[in-house]
């Protein structure tokens, strides 16, 4: 089988093989690829692997030997998924593989709001401890997270993990989920009381009509000038400006943020001279454990569709 892989540079820079992919068949390799070189590069190839590459009709169409596309991802609009049904191209994504990568990182901006650990290491490396007339100083505000209230908004596999870290520190859980469900050690209540009794509010949903602005102002109005915002999910779920102007304001406390609307981040973003935020890359996902089991569910996925299984297919 031929194979091309595109968006490698995106899953490894080296510190992880995709050797399991080469034991399936002849692979070739690219990094970022535009729009119009990506019928050139699949080729000839019966299977293509993407992470955020656009695979369109037209891209099907011009490719007739491609039978197979794969995702580095659980996302998966940037394929047309109806085009590959028509057309008997099997499309298979990766769900649950980032799972406690993803949960990690939520806590790490909690742990950092909670703690205000870069505020100390930054003013030690100043040479303030040095210069200090005490062994320590509290210059800095550092709160407990027993007994504050963790909200998730959405109860997924990451939800739950995020939910489960939560408990451990002592902290009450409350959630809202489009489904009815029960998790020990969680309150369920409305969108709006959500919104109102979180000390931290981080969101683990799906981008969809729904989600799509569900952190605005109305909602923003309702938080607490004390909370925290925790954004790991997809960047669309929030709508920057009123986040912005919330921070700025000191109506918010303060927002982690590892996902935006338009990403790569555009030059001069919004978000660059907005008080009390930290974002990331993107890369809630990333950790080398969750990198290495993503290649190997891909090419699980392969083999199955090689054996003629259904394993994780999204067009069905």
């Amino acid at each position: 089988m031929k194979i091309a892989v595109l968006d490698k540079c995106t899953v490894t820079n080296g510190d992880v093989s995709l050797a399991a992919l080469e034991e399936i068949g002849e692979v070739k390799y690219f990094d970022t690829v535009a729009p119009e070189q990506i019928p050139g590069a699949i080729g000839d190839s019966e299977a293509v692997i993407v992470n955020k590459a656009k695979i369109t009709s037209e891209i099907m169409d011009a490719c007739p030997s491609l039978r197979f596309v794969g995702l580095f991802a659980t996302g998966y609009n940037n394929i047309d998924v109806t085009a590959a049904r028509e057309r008997g191209i099997a499309v298979c994504n990766v769900p649950g593989y980032s799972t406690e990568s993803v949960a990690q990182l939520a806590f790490a901006f909690i742990l950092h709001f909670a703690t205000s650990i870069g505020k100390y290491s930054e003013s030690t490396s100043r040479g303030d401890w040095a210069n200090s007339e005490t062994f320590s100083y509290l210059s800095y505000p550092i709160t407990e997270l027993a007994g504050k209230t963790l909200g998730i908004f959405g109860l997924g596999d990451i939800g739950k993990a995020v939910a489960r870290i939560g408990r451990a520190f002592g902290m009450d859980i409350i959630a809202t989920s489009r489904r009815k469900m029960y998790v020990e050690g969680v309150e369920f209540v409305t969108k709006e009381e959500l919104f109102r009794r979180s000390d931290y509010l981080s969101l683990h949903c799906p981008l969809t009509d729904q989600t799509r602005g569900l952190v605005n102002r109305e909602t923003l109005a309702l938080m607490k000038p004390t909370a925290v915002l925790i954004n790991t999910s997809r960047g669309g779920v929030v709508e920057e400006e009123p986040l912005r102007e919330a921070l700025n304001s000191g109506k918010l406390r303060g927002a982690g943020i590892d996902v935006l609307d338009v990403e790569p981040m555009t030059k001069g973003h919004p978000y660059l001279d907005t008080k009390n935020i930290i974002i990331t890359p993107h890369v809630a996902w990333g950790s080398l454990e969750a990198r290495t089991r993503l290649i190997g569910m891909v090419a699980e996925n392969l083999r199955a569709f090689e054996r003629g299984e259904i394993l994780n297919r999204v067009e069905l």
